[in-house]
Formats: C-alpha cells, structure tokens, sequence
C-alpha cells in the first residue's frame, strides 16, 4: 500500500525546455537575410540616379522612424548635380570604344586619349601636326587627321579643337601665344573643312595659349607636354561654354 501511495502519489516531471528563440524564428531569420543580401546585391550592380536615390532614401528613413515626421513629405535635392552616375558610365563605354579604334588604325603611337572635365579627349602633340613654330598642317599629318576624323564621324558628338602652347613668347612680331593657338587650331579645322571629313556645324575651333598647361614651363618636357592640339568631343545636345577666342566653322565657311 505505502509503494500504491507512494507510485500514485509522484509529481510527472516537466520536459525540459530549449532556452533561446523558437526554431521556426530561426528559420525565418535565415530567409531574411538571404533576401537582404540578394536585393543589396542587386542594388550594388543597379546605375543609381542620384536624385531619385535620395527620395527613396528619405522615404525609407521616415518610415522605419529615423527622421522626423516633420520632414517626412519634404526631400531635400541637391542644388547642383555635376556629373551623373549614367553620364559617367556612358563616358567610361566611349573611352573604351575610342581605345580599340585608335589601336585599330595605329593611331595610340600619336594620340593620348584621356578623360578630362567630364569628357573624352583626344590629346596630340604639336610636333605630329605642325613644323617647329609653323601654324599650317604639314602634310605628313594628313593621314593621321584623316583618321581621327574616321573615329569621331559616327559618334554623336561636336568636336571642339583646341590650341595649346607653352609660356615661351612667340617669335614673329604682332603674335600672341593666344594668336598662335588660335592659328593652329582653325588650320587643323580648315583641314577637316576643306576635305570634307566632318559637317561644318559638329566643328569649333578655340586658343587658350599657355592657360592650361599640362607641365611645368620651366622645364623642357613640361614645355613640349603644353604645345599640343586637344580634340574635344562634346555632346551634341549640350550648351557651349564661353570660351576665348571662339572660332565657329559655322561663321567661318567659305575659308
């Protein structure tokens, strides 16, 4: 009787509970972030306009309570947006694009292509197109212009050709390094005008003299690196800058 009692009167022990969180929340965590990392990747490989970022952003910010609800309908846009995401890539593909041309017609032996203020450039040095202190194309750099022509015909650009000199005064009387850029600038325009290589209304011609040099005038290298001839492509549908000494093939024809 005392074993009955004793069997009838034991407590059932309680099963053990597992300390943490529920496993079906692990589960759920795992599949979280799976997608986290899916979307963060997809975002890390998208092109981003800036702006439209910048809204998202907010929208997402004031929703999960980081920014006050004052500012919740109001995104601030940045006043000046210099050089977009696409743009820059759109750059990237045109550099890329203009290097195995130049390979192709064996111009990268002549010509530096370079990215400069948001725009691709072709970089010549003055020694390929002009004699020593000459402002007219000698006729061994036919060819070469020929082919640059070639390169820019298709794209859709304006092409701005600039004259670069050093800080070295010019020897005939009455000419500035303003003047001999200039010169030099609307004899390699002429040259596509006059051979029909490129229409008249994609053409500019400017000087900047010794104002942009690209090394130090003390020096003689630094000095050929600044007596070049830049071709700048430009986007068709962009304003023009005031530039000094501005030559218009368009106001220019019939030479």
């Amino acid at each position: 009787m005392a074993e009955e009692n004793n069997n009838g009167g034991a407590k059932k022990k309680k099963r053990p509970v597992a300390a943490g969180a529920p496993l079906w929340m692990v589960t759920y965590s795992d599949m979280v972030t799976l997608l986290l990392t899916f979307f963060v990747l997809l975002l890390s490989m998208a092109q981003l306009d800036q702006m439209k970022f910048k809204e998202v952003l907010g929208s997402l910010q004031g929703a999960f309570g980081v920014m006050a609800s004052s500012n919740l309908t109001t995104v601030e846009r940045p006043r000046i947006v210099e050089f977009l995401p696409i743009e820059d890539d759109y750059t990237a593909r045109l550099y890329k694009r203009l290097i195995v041309q130049m390979q192709r017609l064996k111009l990268d032996r002549d010509i530096t292509l370079v990215q400069d203020r948001g725009a691709v450039v072709l970089r010549v040095n003055d020694a390929v197109l002009f004699e020593a202190g000459q402002t007219e194309v000698r006729s061994e750099a036919y060819p070469v212009l020929r082919k640059v022509a070639e390169m820019v015909r298709p794209l859709p650009f304006n092409l701005r050709i600039e004259g670069h000199t050093d800080s070295v005064p010019v020897s005939r009387p009455g000419l500035s390094n303003w003047d001999y850029s200039v010169a030099r600038a609307v004899s390699v325009l002429k040259f596509f005008g006059n051979e029909d290589l490129l229409p008249l209304e994609r053409l500019a011609a400017v000087g900047y003299g010794e104002k942009r040099p690209l090394g130090s005038n003390d020096t003689a290298e630094g000095r050929a690196l600044n007596r070049r001839v830049e071709f700048v492509l430009e986007s068709t549908s962009s304003s023009r800058e005031e530039l000094p000494y501005l030559i218009d093939a368009r106001e220019q024809m019939p030479f």
